[in-house]
């Protein structure tokens, strides 16, 4: 009989949104570029993410974190992201919680005075993170830009609807959840994952997507419902659900980086202008425009975004061979 499987890792949430992180136990892998990792773990390991991320050692909506090797110069290390569907470009609350974990396991040598500058290489890019010594963190995220405003889509048994979409690390359609007759806070979540999951089927088929650098990153990841507000006087509650049904507990690192360049991108705030973004669980994130950018066609712009990870626990997960329940599955 084969070895057991054991996969070691260290347990955090930022806002409520759980992070699982590999530490040891993980096979390598390859790829000249961490895209081409991406693809060699969806098409190689992919029975290692159900393993870890869907039950009885996780749940519909776990969040798992894979440290790679990175192939960008000047990266401190790369991550590849997972959850319940497979493997997302870009993953803010992550960042976030790797950042802090990176410095105090002492993968990242601590600075002597103010924050510790972290770089981490995501499939999406290089993000630049900082760990200030109380472990807030904030990050700089790829060039952020508004591919579509007030888009026209077909939504099936409400008509047309406008919404935008923004690049954060990942696409994602924005609109009031208010447009389909709903309302954050006040409805129920299981009404608002059913309506952002009709929304990212119909903007799936009917708006083709483009990324400047990679075709890889040329999907919708998810529906970002709003309150309507912008975060000024007050933050801006959201609620992502992204993947398959999955739902954020925290305000999403790459949706506020989305909203933030549509914001700029429609005149409503300017570089500098600090925004906070509410989540379900009651955490927040800041935003801020930081400086104009270029994604080939697009006028882009650097958000940093700002929030906080906890330490939830540590793990030792195994699976033996003949456990073929244990392989993973998802109820419902």
């Amino acid at each position: 009989m084969a070895d057991p499987i054991a996969i070691e890792t260290v347990e955090m949430h930022t806002g409520g949104e759980p992070v699982r992180l590999v530490v040891k136990g993980y096979p390598p892998i390859p790829g000249e570029t961490i895209l081409a990792k991406r693809r060699y773990a969806r098409e190689r390991l992919d029975h290692l993410r159900r393993l870890l991320i869907f039950e009885p050692r996780g749940h519909f909506d776990m969040y798992g974190v894979i440290p790679v090797e990175p192939d960008l110069p000047g990266a401190d290390l790369a991550v590849l992201f997972m959850h319940n569907e497979g493997y997302s470009t870009m993953c803010g609350h992550a960042v976030i919680a790797v950042g802090r974990w990176a410095v105090e396991s002492g993968r990242i040598k601590r600075a002597t005075s103010g924050e510790t500058a972290v770089n981490i290489q995501c499939p999406c890019g290089l993000v630049r993170a900082w760990v200030a010594a109380d472990g807030a963190v904030r990050f700089e995220s790829v060039p952020a830009f508004a591919f579509a405003l007030d888009a026209a889509v077909d939504l099936p048994e409400t008509g047309r609807i406008a919404l935008d979409i923004g690049y954060g690390g990942a696409f994602y359609a924005v609109l009031p959840a208010a447009r389909l007759g709903l309302s954050l806070p006040g409805s129920p979540l299981r009404d608002l994952v059913d309506a952002a999951a009709r929304v990212t089927a119909a903007v799936k088929a009917q708006v083709p997507l483009r990324h400047p650098d990679d075709p890889d990153l040329a999907f919708l990841y998810g529906t970002i419902f709003t309150d309507g507000g912008e975060g000024i006087d007050r933050p801006s509650l959201n609620v992502c659900i992204f993947a398959e049904r999955e739902v954020d507990r925290s305000p999403t690192g790459s949706g506020v980086t989305a909203r933030m360049a549509l914001q700029v991108a429609r005149g409503v705030a300017a570089l500098g202008d600090r925004r906070q973004f509410q989540s379900v669980t009651g955490s927040v994130f800041t935003g801020r425009a930081v400086s104009p950018v270029r994604a080939g066609e697009f006028a882009a712009v650097r958000v940093e975004v700002g929030g906080r990870a906890h330490y939830s626990g540590s793990a030792r997960f195994t699976h033996e061979p003949d456990d073929r329940i244990g392989q993973g599955f998802l109820l419902g």
